[in-house]
């Protein structure tokens, strides 16, 4: 008898059963109910540190993943919350395990998949599992909201320019409450009202990057200040004034504000909850109207009339689709391309500039150097023109049939080619239809009369069994397609890079820059500058 046992716990305290516990509870229940631990095969998997509200958890993919390939009799949890809070994903999960005829057990509930009843309560239990998700999502933010009111800070990495204090609150009942608020750092301060100052002088965050380059200003990490980081700094209101300008600006963009207009004043500074929104992945910035703005209990830098009119120069400044991005210039082959040898940097083309320059003359020039200037990176430019040129004559030699890239083109196909001799898909729908054929016998021999009950229970479990390869026969020829589109598209690409390069002497200086960049792309791994010279590797050599 083979059984998977899944346990999972939030996080790593001592409070609340521990992983181990819910295994060995498990394992007891086993022995008990189901077999000895001595003749069932059992397999854990154990999931520390992630929630229940989604099944995105390593341990019980992998679990998903050995159900498909080493199918058990029993899959026994410690609790139902266990597996998800979420109806939706339990409810896969269970018909799933019906479809093939796993039981799924919970030992706390005593939940028994195999039985009707046990299958009933578990479903019903699965709602309430997601409701208490749900209202304890709803509690968590209305203690946010609560505790913006205060203007404490609640935790996590302090801006640059504060630090966290601890102080102590009387709270009604008498008891003393710890709690927290920022206190300045007046160092990285001083740093914090450069950028603000030189960005409303620049009007451009590569600018302000430059400067701080120059000037060897550097972040707490002892790094240098990325773009991203910069422009953080310039939309965090922390270092705003709570003033009235600012107050009209986050009610115009519908902000949940937790104080009365009356109630600004030049006294204290503002704090932003809830900017984040960590349910995703890599917890992207939310829409103003999803912030929480208080009164935090900390000075102010800049006013509120100037930090908006910054948060205006960053929205006039994104990228509209309009101006083409530094590496999808309509003139240059190779920006982005080629990597600088000295800073491991990518380098992009830059029109020449300056007195006496030629509009159509351009330089490709590594990233670091354009962020920074020499104090960054001081690797020689290239001729942007000449590079192109030097390039495209290199390639030329790659269009005969005697080159490395031919012979790996045709490679690649044979193997494609053998792949795809003997069609497995044939063979599967020949299974099925064979399968279909069976059931469909089997359902007629049911509807004739004068037959004998075990007969009838014979048939009906004949077609169950049936009924299961047919589905698992069907899966099988789902994955084969993917497989089959899969090695189709790669015939493809190999046929039309053939072609490419068939014709690429003749036809190569007709083309456009875009077409010329994707046929380079197809057969240039990295090119990279060393300051002399260009080292262009192929693919295959």
């Amino acid at each position: 008898m083979k059984i998977f046992i899944y346990s999972r716990k939030s996080v790593y305290t001592g409070k609340g059963e521990s992983v181990e516990n819910q295994i060995e509870m498990c394992k007891e229940y086993i022995t008990a109910k189901l077999s000895s631990t001595d003749k069932a095969v059992i397999t854990v998997y154990e999931d520390e540190g992630f929630s229940a509200k989604n099944t995105d958890r390593p341990q019980f993919q992998q679990m998903i993943r050995d159900i498909k390939l080493n199918k058990p009799e029993y899959i026994v949890c410690y609790r139902l919350d266990r597996i998800s809070r979420n109806v939706s994903d339990f409810s896969s999960l269970i018909e799933y395990l019906n479809n093939h005829n796993i039981s799924f057990i919970c030992i706390k509930e005593e939940f028994d998949t195999s039985k009707p009843m046990g299958k009933a309560m578990m479903y019903i239990a699965s709602v309430f599992a997601q409701l208490e998700r749900e209202t304890i999502a709803e509690r968590v933010r209305d203690n946010m909201l609560m505790l913006a009111r205060t203007g404490r800070w609640l935790g996590g990495t302090t801006p640059t320019g504060f630090t966290s204090e601890k102080v102590q609150e009387i709270v009604i009942d008498g008891k003393i409450k710890t709690a927290c608020k920022l206190k300045d750092n007046p160092d990285e301060l001083k740093i914090i009202d450069c950028i603000y100052e030189k960005f409303l002088e620049f009007r451009s965050i590569s600018g302000v990057s430059k400067y701080l380059i120059k000037q060897g200003i550097r972040s707490r990490t002892g790094k240098m200040f990325s773009l991203l980081g910069i422009k953080e700094i310039l939309q965090n209101p922390v270092y705003c004034i709570a003033d009235e300008d600012v107050w009209n600006y986050f009610s115009e963009h519908h902000a949940d504000i937790c104080f009365d207009k009356s109630e600004c004043s030049n006294k204290y500074a503002l704090l932003a909850y809830n900017k984040r929104d960590y349910r995703k992945k890599n917890a992207p910035r939310q829409e103003i109207d999803k912030w929480i703005i208080a009164i935090g209990k900390h000075k102010g830098r800049v006013s509120g009339k100037k930090w908006v009119a910054i948060q205006n120069i960053l929205k006039d400044n994104v990228a509209t689709g309009t101006k083409p991005a530094l590496m999808h210039n309509d003139y240059s082959l190779l920006s982005g391309l080629i990597y600088c040898d000295k800073c491991k940097s990518r380098m992009f083309a830059k029109h020449r500039s300056g007195k006496g320059a030629n509009n159509g003359l351009y330089d490709y020039i590594c990233n670091n150097k354009l962020r920074g200037g020499m104090d960054l990176c001081d690797c020689q430019n290239i001729n942007g023109q000449q590079a192109d040129d030097l390039v495209c004559e290199h390639l030329m030699l790659y269009t005969n049939e005697n080159s490395v890239i031919y012979k790996l083109l045709n490679k690649l196909k044979r193997d494609l080619q053998g792949q795809t001799q003997k069609n497995p898909l044939v063979i599967i729908d020949d299974k099925i239809k064979k399968c279909n054929s069976e059931i469909k016998n089997l359902i007629n021999t049911l509807s004739h009369g004068n037959i004998g009950s075990a007969f009838i229970e014979h048939i009906n479990i004949k077609i169950n069994e049936l009924d299961k390869e047919l589905a698992s026969l069907k899966e099988e020829k789902i994955r084969l397609q993917k497989d089959t589109t899969i090695i189709s598209d790669k015939e493809l690409l190999m046929n039309i890079l053939s072609s490419a390069l068939s014709n690429f002497k003749g036809n190569f200086y007709t083309l456009s820059v875009e077409e010329k960049r994707t046929l380079i792309k197809l057969m240039v791994q990295k090119i990279v500058w060393d300051g002399n010279d260009l080292h262009v590797y192929i693919y295959g050599e």
